[in-house]
């Protein structure tokens, strides 16, 4: 599946509308080059939950913990682990259950992600310098009918 956004409001508008089908157990897993609109995204994601003004870079932390009266949200930046056996001596497969988790550089523990789940690869447009391309894959037959239901697919 693919998202065309054209600016940061798109990619935000994006994101709150899955954070609007998503619960506690349910991970995304964000890709794509620094500038590409992963944070965005991240903050798009919060807005819906009304915790927009808590984002801060997890670079330092690797997780962020962000929590309303409803839901915990974990964002992980795991682009200094060196494989996935580090975020298991972290604890960071605990999180998985306890929260609905947003993993940027995700590939890098690949094999520790739950195996339902959606990744989203952000692409900038070469031609168009706020123009982003989400390519969305996902792994679970509950996740298909999420995106479809949001894309129109």
């Amino acid at each position: 599946m693919e998202f065309i956004s054209k600016n940061e409001q798109d990619t935000m508008k994006f994101a709150k509308n899955l954070a609007s089908k998503l619960q506690t157990g349910d991970t995304v897993v964000l890709s794509g080059d620094l500038g590409s609109g992963k944070t965005k995204f991240v903050e798009g994601f919060l807005t819906y939950f009304n915790l927009q003004d808590e984002i801060s870079s997890p670079t330092f932390n690797i997780v962020n913990e962000y929590k309303n009266d409803n839901i915990s949200i974990y964002h992980f930046d795991v682009y200094r682990l060196v494989n996935s056996s580090e975020f298991y001596e972290i604890g960071g497969d605990e999180f998985f259950d306890n929260g609905i988790c947003l993993i940027e550089w995700g590939e890098i523990i690949s094999d520790a992600i739950p195996k339902e789940h959606i990744t989203i690869q952000f692409e900038r447009d070469s031609d168009n310098y706020n123009k982003r391309i989400l390519h969305i894959s996902y792994f679970g037959e509950r996740y298909k009918n999420i995106l479809n239901s949001i894309l129109g697919g």
